[in-house]
Protein backbone atom coordinates (compact mmCIF):
# COMPACT_ATOMS: atom_id res chain seq x y z
CA UNK A 1 0.00 0.00 0.00
CA UNK A 2 2.99 2.33 0.35
CA UNK A 3 2.73 3.45 -3.31
CA UNK A 4 -0.91 4.40 -2.81
CA UNK A 5 -0.22 6.08 0.55
CA UNK A 6 2.54 8.21 -0.95
CA UNK A 7 0.34 9.24 -3.88
CA UNK A 8 -2.71 9.95 -1.72
CA UNK A 9 -0.67 12.20 0.61
CA UNK A 10 -1.26 12.95 4.27
CA UNK A 11 -4.92 13.87 3.83
CA UNK A 12 -5.65 11.40 1.02
CA UNK A 13 -7.48 8.11 1.01
CA UNK A 14 -5.06 5.38 -0.09
CA UNK A 15 -7.77 2.70 0.02
CA UNK A 16 -9.99 4.67 -2.35
CA UNK A 17 -7.09 5.09 -4.76
CA UNK A 18 -6.33 1.37 -4.51
CA UNK A 19 -9.99 0.54 -5.14
CA UNK A 20 -10.15 2.84 -8.18
CA UNK A 21 -6.91 1.37 -9.55
CA UNK A 22 -8.36 -2.13 -9.19
CA UNK A 23 -11.65 -1.15 -10.86
CA UNK A 24 -10.09 0.65 -13.81
CA UNK A 25 -7.63 -2.22 -14.28
CA UNK A 26 -10.56 -4.61 -14.53
CA UNK A 27 -12.39 -2.32 -16.95
CA UNK A 28 -9.36 -2.24 -19.27
CA UNK A 29 -9.00 -6.02 -19.45
CA UNK A 30 -11.76 -6.50 -22.05
CA UNK A 31 -10.35 -3.97 -24.55
CA UNK A 32 -6.82 -5.31 -23.95
CA UNK A 33 -8.03 -8.88 -24.57
CA UNK A 34 -9.64 -7.94 -27.89
CA UNK A 35 -6.61 -5.88 -28.93
CA UNK A 36 -4.23 -8.79 -28.39
CA UNK A 37 -6.48 -11.22 -30.29
CA UNK A 38 -6.97 -8.78 -33.18
CA UNK A 39 -3.24 -8.06 -33.53
CA UNK A 40 -2.14 -11.69 -33.32
CA UNK A 41 -4.80 -12.72 -35.86
CA UNK A 42 -3.62 -9.98 -38.24
CA UNK A 43 -0.01 -11.14 -37.93
CA UNK A 44 -1.05 -14.79 -38.34
CA UNK A 45 -2.94 -13.86 -41.53
CA UNK A 46 0.14 -12.13 -42.93
CA UNK A 47 2.34 -15.09 -41.98
CA UNK A 48 -0.02 -17.51 -43.72
CA UNK A 49 0.20 -15.43 -46.91
CA UNK A 50 3.99 -15.71 -46.90
CA UNK A 51 4.72 -19.10 -45.31
CA UNK A 52 1.47 -21.03 -45.79
CA UNK A 53 -1.25 -22.12 -43.39
CA UNK A 54 1.21 -24.21 -41.35
CA UNK A 55 3.62 -21.31 -40.88
CA UNK A 56 4.62 -22.34 -37.32
CA UNK A 57 6.40 -25.36 -38.86
CA UNK A 58 7.94 -23.50 -41.80
CA UNK A 59 11.78 -23.75 -41.76
CA UNK A 60 11.96 -20.42 -43.62
CA UNK A 61 9.87 -18.74 -40.96
CA UNK A 62 11.95 -20.29 -38.16
CA UNK A 63 15.09 -18.89 -39.75
CA UNK A 64 13.54 -15.42 -40.02
CA UNK A 65 13.19 -15.22 -36.23
CA UNK A 66 15.99 -13.97 -34.01
CA UNK A 67 17.36 -16.39 -31.43
CA UNK A 68 19.51 -14.43 -28.95
CA UNK A 69 21.28 -16.43 -26.26
CA UNK A 70 20.27 -13.87 -23.62
CA UNK A 71 16.79 -12.46 -23.12
CA UNK A 72 13.61 -13.16 -25.02
CA UNK A 73 13.93 -15.37 -28.10
CA UNK A 74 11.05 -15.42 -30.60
CA UNK A 75 12.43 -18.63 -32.11
CA UNK A 76 12.50 -20.45 -28.77
CA UNK A 77 9.00 -19.13 -28.02
CA UNK A 78 7.79 -20.61 -31.32
CA UNK A 79 9.43 -23.96 -30.58
CA UNK A 80 7.83 -24.03 -27.13
CA UNK A 81 4.38 -22.99 -28.41
CA UNK A 82 4.24 -25.68 -31.08
CA UNK A 83 5.74 -28.47 -28.96
CA UNK A 84 2.44 -30.18 -28.18
CA UNK A 85 0.28 -28.45 -30.80
CA UNK A 86 -0.89 -30.10 -33.99
CA UNK A 87 -2.58 -27.11 -35.65
CA UNK A 88 -1.72 -23.48 -36.27
CA UNK A 89 -4.84 -22.49 -34.34
CA UNK A 90 -3.43 -24.21 -31.24
CA UNK A 91 -0.03 -22.52 -31.60
CA UNK A 92 -1.31 -18.94 -31.92
CA UNK A 93 -2.67 -18.49 -28.36
CA UNK A 94 0.43 -20.14 -26.87
CA UNK A 95 2.77 -17.49 -28.24
CA UNK A 96 3.54 -14.62 -25.88
CA UNK A 97 2.26 -11.11 -26.57
CA UNK A 98 5.87 -10.00 -27.01
CA UNK A 99 6.22 -12.51 -29.88
CA UNK A 100 3.54 -10.66 -31.83
CA UNK A 101 5.10 -7.30 -31.03
CA UNK A 102 8.54 -8.52 -32.18
CA UNK A 103 7.04 -9.34 -35.57
CA UNK A 104 6.85 -5.57 -36.15
CA UNK A 105 10.59 -5.08 -36.60
CA UNK A 106 12.41 -4.09 -39.79
CA UNK A 107 13.71 -7.64 -40.34
CA UNK A 108 10.19 -8.58 -41.52
CA UNK A 109 9.59 -5.58 -43.82
CA UNK A 110 10.65 -7.19 -47.10
CA UNK A 111 8.74 -10.47 -46.90
CA UNK A 112 5.88 -9.64 -44.57
CA UNK A 113 4.98 -5.99 -44.16
CA UNK A 114 5.90 -4.51 -47.52
CA UNK A 115 3.53 -6.83 -49.40
CA UNK A 116 0.88 -7.46 -46.73
CA UNK A 117 0.64 -4.66 -44.14
CA UNK A 118 -2.35 -2.99 -45.77
CA UNK A 119 -4.03 -6.35 -46.44
CA UNK A 120 -4.18 -7.25 -42.76
CA UNK A 121 -4.47 -3.68 -41.41
CA UNK A 122 -6.62 -2.09 -44.13
CA UNK A 123 -7.43 1.04 -42.11
CA UNK A 124 -3.87 2.26 -41.70
CA UNK A 125 -2.95 5.50 -43.45
CA UNK A 126 -2.34 4.33 -47.05
CA UNK A 127 -0.17 7.36 -47.81
CA UNK A 128 2.23 6.59 -44.98
CA UNK A 129 5.40 4.61 -45.64
CA UNK A 130 5.00 0.95 -44.58
CA UNK A 131 8.12 1.11 -42.39
CA UNK A 132 6.65 4.11 -40.56
CA UNK A 133 3.34 2.28 -40.02
CA UNK A 134 5.14 -0.83 -38.84
CA UNK A 135 7.29 1.14 -36.41
CA UNK A 136 4.21 2.97 -35.09
CA UNK A 137 2.43 -0.33 -34.44
CA UNK A 138 5.52 -1.64 -32.63
CA UNK A 139 5.59 1.45 -30.39
CA UNK A 140 1.88 1.26 -29.68
CA UNK A 141 2.19 -2.42 -28.79
CA UNK A 142 5.06 -1.59 -26.43
CA UNK A 143 2.82 0.85 -24.58
CA UNK A 144 -0.17 -1.52 -24.56
CA UNK A 145 1.96 -4.49 -23.48
CA UNK A 146 3.37 -2.42 -20.60
CA UNK A 147 -0.15 -1.61 -19.43
CA UNK A 148 -1.28 -5.22 -19.81
CA UNK A 149 1.70 -6.53 -17.84
CA UNK A 150 1.18 -4.08 -14.99
CA UNK A 151 -2.48 -5.07 -14.74
CA UNK A 152 -1.62 -8.79 -14.96
CA UNK A 153 0.86 -8.40 -12.10
CA UNK A 154 -1.59 -6.35 -9.98
CA UNK A 155 0.63 -3.28 -10.06
CA UNK A 156 -0.50 0.36 -9.85
CA UNK A 157 -1.50 1.98 -13.13
CA UNK A 158 -3.00 5.22 -11.74
CA UNK A 159 0.10 7.28 -12.63
CA UNK A 160 -0.07 6.31 -16.31
CA UNK A 161 -1.80 8.37 -18.98
CA UNK A 162 -4.66 5.87 -19.13
CA UNK A 163 -6.65 7.88 -21.67
CA UNK A 164 -3.72 7.62 -24.06
CA UNK A 165 -3.30 3.92 -23.23
CA UNK A 166 -6.94 3.26 -24.10
CA UNK A 167 -6.65 5.35 -27.28
CA UNK A 168 -3.72 3.19 -28.44
CA UNK A 169 -5.72 0.02 -27.75
CA UNK A 170 -8.67 1.35 -29.77
CA UNK A 171 -6.42 2.49 -32.63
CA UNK A 172 -4.72 -0.89 -32.92
CA UNK A 173 -8.09 -2.63 -33.09
CA UNK A 174 -9.37 -0.06 -35.58
CA UNK A 175 -6.44 -0.53 -37.97
CA UNK A 176 -7.75 -4.07 -38.48
CA UNK A 177 -11.51 -3.59 -38.10
CA UNK A 178 -13.37 -0.35 -37.29
CA UNK A 179 -16.55 -2.30 -36.52
CA UNK A 180 -14.75 -4.25 -33.79
CA UNK A 181 -13.23 -1.03 -32.45
CA UNK A 182 -16.68 0.60 -32.35
CA UNK A 183 -18.19 -2.46 -30.65
CA UNK A 184 -15.49 -2.44 -27.96
CA UNK A 185 -15.80 1.31 -27.47
CA UNK A 186 -19.58 1.13 -27.08
CA UNK A 187 -19.38 -1.55 -24.40
CA UNK A 188 -16.34 -0.51 -22.39
CA UNK A 189 -16.54 1.36 -19.08
CA UNK A 190 -12.88 2.26 -18.72
CA UNK A 191 -13.09 5.70 -20.39
CA UNK A 192 -15.75 6.99 -17.98
CA UNK A 193 -13.83 5.65 -14.99
CA UNK A 194 -10.60 7.24 -16.22
CA UNK A 195 -12.35 10.57 -16.82
CA UNK A 196 -13.97 10.50 -13.34
CA UNK A 197 -10.62 9.74 -11.71
CA UNK A 198 -10.02 8.21 -8.29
Amino acid sequence: MSTYERSAGANGDALSLYSWNTSVSGALLGPLHVCEVVVRNAVADALARVYGDRWPWSPSFEQSLPNPTVGYSPRRDLFSARRSATTTGKVIPELKFVFWQKMFTSRHDLRLWGPHMLDVFPNLNHTQDIAVSRSMIYSNLEQVRGLRNRIAHHEPIFARNLSDDYRKVAELIGYRCPLTAAWIDAGQQASAMIAAGP
